[in-house]
């Protein structure tokens, strides 16, 4: 009997010290030069640790690190090496599954002196050498972290000063008063289409984004006075990259959430350091709907997305690439199936007609750069990209028979295919003259190929209540046409001393279209001075062009069915902006900062409609509805100016917080040549995020965090009734009070828990985003319905209290 006991108790204290064996895991990386891209040799990295003590680890001659033993949970790594700057990240997540790897960039000192002071290069700064003001670096990390951002780029970019989503349904982003229009949305170099789901012809955003961040790497987000290599944007920059798969570990990730079932896997390919990385999600959103879930709409949306990167390291420090994403998406909205009708969760569609739209858009590129020496890289990379779009609507008229809607028209109304294909090339050299002086030259080549076909029929309703009649079937689109856009560049990054720094670039562009979408030279000017090691000021400006949506420079009119329509807009030109920023950062302690920023805007060359109108272009590009200009001219101006402030703690000591606020003025002129607001002029918004890491144990944390944004609402003019009744749509009169009203304030509060458990080679990750947690009712827009015993103008309400939830692992 004691032998047994012996046996029991050795055996129970086998199990209880392999469970409670600290799980641990590998951190690894590269670092370089940050304006050769050449490896460091010998840099030290340091991780500190729980009890006090560092971990560490050295560089390579390939510039590559490697430390093994690290504890997970949320770490901080320094990275220093003599004759450059120290970098510092934090906020990295170690688990236990994936091992993280890490590719730093390190800038050299000016002059190596002893009473020089080492400013660090910290969590949250641009990667992007050029840049001087409005420009910060978002993590992954961020995107899963925010309270209510869902796991996108775009709606975690709101909280950021100077930004405002949309729309609850719509992840659109309205940088400082300018249309989600002027956003340009860059991956690993290459201009790309609006990267939504369910896009629309003319807007920048979606309800759902083909973009996971999963396969993204820390990216760059500008919101003005952005470097010379950027061009064809005038209000803001998303310069996202892809990240390279694990090279030396297979790891797969399986997630099931509300927005849809995702997989991913990466791993090695042979042992020459080649690496994959592939992703597909497909949306779950027809099963909450059949366990009688609300997913904000009647009708449910259909999509998939999916993503690949092959990496190959060459030899002398070569890489190639070739990546790709796509997506598909579908939604049909049938009413008049319907017996009763609540029309209250259309958010996608109206209410006297049945719609069916589908999208789908895609990139596949590959890219290839090498070093020529120590001190310069060239790049270069050709894509190509396709986006289509296509709709068709049924009109129907109901009668009541027996309390039951019953249908007594059903006819086509309208049908459209919008193709775009894009051809695009870039190239360009790094060139680190000396430790002061460095210079990027290049050019970016896009040939798009465009092909548009539009037809409608517009109903005309009795004014009496008779009979509904309708026209002849109208073309408004019929084109097919090839065209090129060509922007070269050169910048240029001068560091005077330690303290001030002075970039300068000029790029051009040109656009075959026509003579007027051509911009010979358009300069761009920064500095950045360190007043001391607690605070800096920056100073940015410069001119910016962008073509216009292309669709729009092919819009006509027919009747019959000889010949094509005139277009009315083929001669329109580029819109310009002229950005003025300043800006200053001050350290409140180690791990906390303020960001004051001022700016004003002066937009130009906006196209505006030719006969006296308060129609401008300066208010396009977010919502549900494409735009139908007439005749429009160049002669179009507008004005942002404002002031934010960004008090901003990074994730350490378990909590981090940001608190941002903006208060602007964004104001346009029409051919009235009358100052009015702009459609997306809230004159402020306000965002506060918090979130409170708790560790249960060595395994496992819990993540409780929240969120709260007010905003000036949207606006809007009085309604024309008699022209509303007539389109079955709301129609604004033109008149002096256009835009000067305003709905009232959009409030929302989120919260967000999040649980993570780590077991040996397996992590699980289940979190629940509570959107909007007090049901707020925020007013979206304005909608036309004549069965509203309310009136026919009514109210729509955006997303009320909407739980998100999903659930991950990670092997």
């Amino acid at each position: 009997m004691k032998r047994l006991k012996l046996a029991f108790l050795t055996l129970f204290t086998s199990l209880a010290i392999f469970t409670n064996a600290q799980i641990t895991q590998v951190v690894r990386g590269t670092v370089v030069d940050q304006e050769s891209q050449f490896p460091l040799i010998g840099v030290n990295v340091a991780i500190p640790t729980a009890d006090g003590s560092f971990l560490g680890g050295t560089s390579d001659l390939d510039g590559n690190f490697r430390i093994e033993g690290v504890p997970l949970g949320r770490m901080s790594i320094t990275f220093s090496y003599l004759g450059y700057n120290d970098a510092q990240l934090t906020d990295i997540i170690v688990n236990s599954a994936k091992e993280v790897i890490l590719n730093i960039k390190m800038q050299e000192k000016v002059m190596e002196l002893d009473e020089v002071v080492v400013y660090a290069k910290r969590s949250g700064e641009v990667s992007n050498e050029m840049a001087t003001v409005s420009a910060r670096e978002f993590s992954v990390q961020e995107t899963n972290r925010y309270a209510g951002s869902r796991g996108e780029p775009a709606r975690m970019a709101s909280n950021f000063a100077g930004v405002q989503g949309a729309d609850d349904s719509r992840n659109d982003i309205i940088i400082r008063g300018n249309s989600p229009q002027g956003v340009l949305w860059r991956l690993d170099g290459f201009n790309i289409p609006n990267p939504n789901h369910f896009s629309i012809p003319g807007t920048g955003g979606g309800p759902v984004t083909i973009l996971n961040n999963k396969f993204l790497a820390n990216s760059d987000f500008f919101t003005g006075a952005f470097p010379a290599e950027y061009g064809n944007g005038i209000a803001g920059v998303f310069d996202l990259k892809m990240r390279n798969g694990n090279n030396a570990k297979h790891e797969f990730s399986a997630q099931l959430g509300f927005l849809g079932t995702e997989l991913m896997a990466e791993g090695p390919l042979g042992n020459s350091g080649a690496s994959y990385l592939a992703t597909y999600r497909y949306s779950t959103l027809q099963l909450f709907q059949f366990l009688n879930i609300n997913v904000g709409t009647d009708a449910v949306p259909a999509y998939q997305d999916a993503a690949f990167r092959l990496n190959f390291p060459m030899k002398k420090g070569g890489n190639f690439a070739i990546f790709g994403i796509g997506g598909l998406s579908r939604i049909d909205i049938i009413l008049s199936e319907d017996i009763e009708v609540d029309t209250s969760t259309l958010i996608f569609g109206s209410n006297d007609r049945d719609q069916y739209f589908g999208s789908r858009m895609g990139i596949v590129g590959a890219t290839y750069t090498q070093p020529i020496n120590i001190n310069t890289f060239v790049k270069a990379g050709v894509s190509a990209s396709h986006s289509y779009v296509d709709a068709n609507h049924k009109y129907f008229e109901r009668s009541i028979v027996d309390n039951k809607y019953r249908v007594d028209t059903l006819l086509d109304v309208l049908d459209y295919t919008f193709i775009e294909n894009k051809y695009s090339a870039y190239v360009y050299t790094n060139w680190k003259v000396n430790k002061k002086l460095s210079l990027k030259a290049g050019v970016n080549t896009d040939i798009y190929q465009l092909n548009y076909d539009d037809q409608v029929r517009l109903i005309v309703p009795s004014a009496t209540g008779g009979e509904t009649t309708f026209q002849n079937w109208q073309t408004r689109w019929d084109a097919s046409d090839i065209n090129t856009l060509i922007q070269p560049y050169v910048q240029i990054k001068y560091r005077l001393n330690e303290d001030l720094t002075l970039t300068s670039g000029l790029t051009s562009t040109y656009y075959s279209i026509n003579a007027q979408s051509v911009s010979p030279v358009e300069p761009r000017l920064g500095l950045s001075y360190q007043i001391d090691p607690k605070q800096k000021i920056g100073l940015g400006l410069g001119v910016h062009s962008q073509i216009q949506s292309n669709y729009l420079y092919y819009y006509g009119n027919r009747v019959d069915n000889s010949g094509s329509p005139e277009t009315y807009n083929k001669d329109i030109g580029l819109t310009k902006s002229n950005h003025l920023v300043f800006s200053y950062d001050r350290n409140l302690a180690k791990n906390m900062r303020l960001k004051f920023e001022t700016y004003y805007q002066y937009l130009y060359n906006i196209p505006v409609e030719k006969e006296k109108s308060s129609f401008s272009l300066i208010n396009s590009g977010s919502g549900f509805s494409r735009l139908f200009p007439n005749e429009l001219s160049n002669v179009g101006d507008g004005r942002n100016y404002g002031v934010e402030l960004t008090v901003e703690k990074f994730f350490t000591s378990g909590y981090y917080f940001l608190v941002t606020s903006s208060v602007y003025n964004s104001e346009y002129r029409g051919s009235k040549q009358v100052w009015t607001n702009t459609a997306f002029n809230g004159n402020y918004a306000m965002n506060g995020l918090f979130a409170k890491e708790f560790n249960i144990s060595d395994k496992s944390s819990i993540n409780i965090g929240g969120k709260v944004t007010l905003a000036g609402g949207r606006r809007y003019g009085n309604v024309d009734r008699e022209e509303s009744a007539r389109q079955l749509e709301i129609i604004y009169k033109d008149d002096d009070e256009f835009n000067e009203l305003q709905f009232k304030p959009y409030f929302r509060t989120d919260a967000k828990v999040n649980y993570r458990y780590n077991t040996k080679k397996v992590t699980h990750e289940l979190a629940i985003d509570f959107v909007n947690i007090f049901n707020t009712k925020n007013i979206l827009t304005l909608t036309y319905a004549p069965d509203n015993p309310l009136g026919p103008i009514r109210e729509e309400y955006q997303l009320g209290f909407l739980p998100l939830f999903y659930y991950r692992i990670d092997f």
